[in-house]
């Protein structure tokens, strides 16, 4: 299989691209690191790309919480357009397989369960409540403590911030394409991806890499709220083979798949800063009670749907794999 990899010479781009290597598949990167023409959102340079792919797998993105609003434009531009770009030379080109680097950002908040009114979805949390340390989402129709759990695919999507909303938006197009087309897409929902090639320090970057770091550094990682927010954390390795899972599977045509994609062993921010400071030998985690507008408290989702119909699963244990960051590999 001939595989066009857009932000193939990124982080999670670059794994996917070994990855399909490694079974014997031909791995084309598309990302401006590599070639600043290898732009998504230039038509010509598209139209050149796609030519006798068989499938593409549209990596490049714009990635994490930004530094503010300002950031918008910026955001909508590379990943919308970009996809939509993407999208438009594919139908021309022929091309009819798409998997997509989706997000679990789209639903927000997790899956909460009040003991009196069941399932509830609490709002954005207040700035009076986190100024105040309670970081914990209430339920909205009885105001009683709520418990974490999983959330599935079929839950209501509510993007908190303007990265989340344009990973939604790129599904959406995914699938208008797909109707439009007859092609199959499959949206991957990475959860909170870390491992080799994580970039350092950005306003882009993921917390594991902040806490790496710092150990780096000397200095103890900072860890926001009271770290009990709960996440899950899937190595880089595992979400590769999880691309390639999809492009093999070729789903029904006419529509969006979406996948959640996690090591389905969720741990809180401040167990993995721990085993973060703990393999490194570096100074112990500082509970700060910061907090960032935007942050969602808990969300870790249910992958058992991409274990059962693509036969994938993790192979990256949670200790293996902060041992391995931590060390910087």
């Amino acid at each position: 299989m001939r595989v066009l990899v857009t932000g193939g010479a990124g982080f999670i781009g670059s794994h996917v691209v070994e990855a399909l290597t490694a079974r014997g598949h031909e791995a084309i990167v598309f990302d401006v690191r590599a070639d600043p023409a290898a732009d998504v959102r230039d038509p010509a340079a598209v139209a050149r790309a796609v030519a006798g792919v068989d499938a593409v797998c549209h990596q490049a993105a714009m990635v994490g919480l930004g530094v503010g609003f300002a950031d918008a434009a910026e955001y909508v531009s590379r990943n919308d357009l970009g996809t939509a770009v993407l999208l438009a030379g594919m139908a021309e080109a022929g091309v009819r397989h798409l998997v997509l680097a989706g997000s679990m950002v789209v639903y927000g908040e997790g899956r909460y369960a009040c003991p009196r009114d069941g399932v509830v979805r609490p709002g954005p949390r207040a700035v009076a409540d986190l100024e105040a340390g309670r970081f914990e989402p209430r339920c909205p129709v009885c105001g009683a403590a709520l418990s974490p759990g999983l959330v599935g695919e079929d839950a209501p999507a509510d993007p908190r911030n303007v990265y989340a909303t344009t990973k939604l938006a790129q599904e959406h197009l995914a699938a208008a394409w797909a109707r439009s087309t007859g092609g199959s897409a499959v949206s991957l929902r990475y959860h909170n991806v870390y491992g080799p090639r994580m970039p350092r320090d950005t306003p882009y970057a993921g917390v594991a890499s902040f806490f790496r770091s710092a150990l780096a550094r000397g200095e103890a990682p900072r860890v926001f709220e009271d770290g009990r927010q709960r996440r899950d954390f899937v190595h880089v390795r595992d979400v590769a083979a999880a691309n390639v899972a999809a492009l093999l599977a070729r789903p029904a045509p006419g529509a969006l798949t979406a996948y959640n994609t996690g090591s389905g062993e969720p741990h809180t921010v401040g167990e993995m800063a721990r085993a973060l400071a703990d393999a490194h030998g570096g100074p112990a985690p500082v509970v700060t009670a910061e907090y960032r507008l935007g942050d969602v408290r808990h969300i870790t989702a249910d992958s058992s749907r991409l274990r059962a119909e693509l036969g994938w699963k993790p192979q990256v244990g949670f200790a293996e794999g902060m041992r391995e960051f931590a060390g910087g590999h």
